[in-house]
């Protein structure tokens, strides 16, 4: 019983994180450190491991392949794949993204296995259990060929469980399974960090040949962790392909015309993320009231886009709101980019994607619920930046929305803050740094087979 207790505080904390400390925090404006030149003569392929524990991980990844068919058509094959649910050999390693629900929806137990998630004793048997269970069957992950019939040129990783196995499985590949020592891998392998102002130290290792993360607090974090300056790039957040421009085409007025809506009502948008997660259906019906009384005479719209949480888009449908206040409800939508720029104020949970995109739009945000540790910093992040503010309470959530709106030079303010913590260019940055990690590796290998055949010839 007790092994089994111990197992299931090492599986589920892997998503526990370090806090972020709270201090205004920026993203860094690096510039690329590689060209955007080098091309290939023969198709290349990446392997991206993730879990669907939240969208973000899903998202950042999507991203990415996005950004190198925008970048090098046709040259790079990507594999993106769930490893803890496609190649989980048995419950809760196969089951993790019905864990992640259930704890993200009590977050007491979230923060209960946080505590212990982010102690060495957690960490060391985490890496233990995870080695002993999962080696053969993430093995077969690693081992699976793409279109050219053999093992991916690079893997990528943009979940934080996805460092220490997964290199000691390359390792093992690459020497023909003499070792697990880390030196001995040549597979390149590059981590990009999905979380903004707090992340687990599992994000973190320096067997890793390059580390990109969002901001300086991660960057510090990751200093911590025993990780070089070479191995670290600073960019920002990878982001939707539709948040990769700053700037929007056309007015807001012609964007919410074309989504349907009034065109000159002031726009309050409130997301749960993919997932739904949030009190949307009582913020929603808060800041109803809240618009209603404060200002009887005055009309406003809010856009409610639900997620995956059906329950919460079928309970606002068929509510009857004031007909000074019109309410669109949606459900799972693939043009988020539109309908953020087309409002005026955000309210959403802290996730880090949502956050990132928000400051691109310029949109001032207020946050609703956080995940102890994982989401923590973020809050701190968008109070210390000057976009944003939060509240649990839908009330007072409520009230400091309605007083945004009412004030027009605050709105401004907050609008200037956001776009000046914003990084739209940060996908494709980190994008070509990672294709020239992989096409220097490509050309190295060919040097070093001609230079062996040269030598036996």
């Amino acid at each position: 019983m007790l092994g089994w207790l111990l197992l299931i505080l090492s599986i589920l904390q892997c998503e526990s994180f370090i806090p972020a400390p709270r201090f205004a925090d920026h993203f860094s404006k690096s510039t690329s450190i590689y060209s955007t030149k080098t091309l290939v003569s023969e198709k290349l392929s990446i392997q991206i491991l993730m879990s669907d524990t939240g969208g973000g991980h899903r998202a950042s990844a999507n991203a990415l392949r996005d950004a190198w068919e925008t970048l090098y058509p046709d040259q790079i094959e990507v594999d993106i794949v769930d490893i803890f649910t496609d190649f989980g050999p048995f419950w809760p390693y196969n089951d993790y993204v019905e864990i992640y629900k259930i704890m993200a929806k009590y977050t007491f137990l979230w923060d209960a296995f946080y505590t212990f998630g982010a102690t060495p004793f957690g960490m060391a048997v985490n890496e233990f259990l995870m080695e002993l269970f999962c080696f053969d069957s993430f093995q077969t992950c690693l081992e699976r060929s793409g279109s050219s019939g053999r093992r991916a040129d690079m893997v990528v990783s943009v979940h934080p469980l996805c460092q220490d196995l997964p290199l000691k499985i390359l390792a093992s590949l690459d020497t023909n399974g003499r070792t697990r020592d880390l030196n001995a891998r040549t597979t390149p392998f590059i981590t990009v960090v999905t979380d903004l102002a707090g992340a687990h130290p599992t994000w973190f290792y320096p067997g890793v040949d390059k580390c990109f993360v969002p901001t300086d607090v991660l960057y510090q974090i990751a200093v911590n962790r025993s990780l070089k300056p070479h191995q670290l790039i600073q960019y920002g957040l990878p982001i939707r392909k539709g948040f990769w421009s700053g700037k929007a085409t056309g007015s807001k007025s012609l964007l919410r015309e074309k989504l349907d809506i009034d065109p000159d009502l002031p726009t309050v948008v409130i997301v749960g993320g993919g997932d739904g997660f949030g009190r949307i259906v009582d913020i929603t019906s808060c800041l109803v009231d809240k618009l209603t009384t404060s200002s009887p005479s005055a009309e406003n719209q809010i856009i409610v886009v639900c997620g995956k949480n059906q329950r919460a888009k079928e309970q606002l449908e068929k509510k009857s709101f004031p007909g000074s206040v019109n309410v669109f409800v949606k459900g799972f939508v693939y043009n988020m980019e539109e309908w953020m720029r087309a409002s005026d104020i955000l309210i959403t949970k802290a996730g880090p994607g949502t956050i990132a995109e928000a400051c691109i739009c310029g949109l001032p945000s207020m946050l609703s619920s956080f995940l102890p540790g994982q989401e923590e910093g973020n809050v701190a992040f968008v109070i210390d930046s000057g976009f944003g503010d939060y509240s649990s309470n839908p009330n007072i959530i409520s009230s400091k929305v309605s007083n945004w709106l009412a004030d027009k030079d605050k709105l401004k303010q907050m609008k200037k803050s956001a776009l000046e913590t914003a990084r739209p260019s940060a996908t494709l940055d980190i994008a070509k740094d990672i294709a020239q990690v992989l096409f220097l590796s490509k050309k190295s290998d060919a040097s070093s087979s001609s230079s062996q055949n040269l030598a036996t010839s």
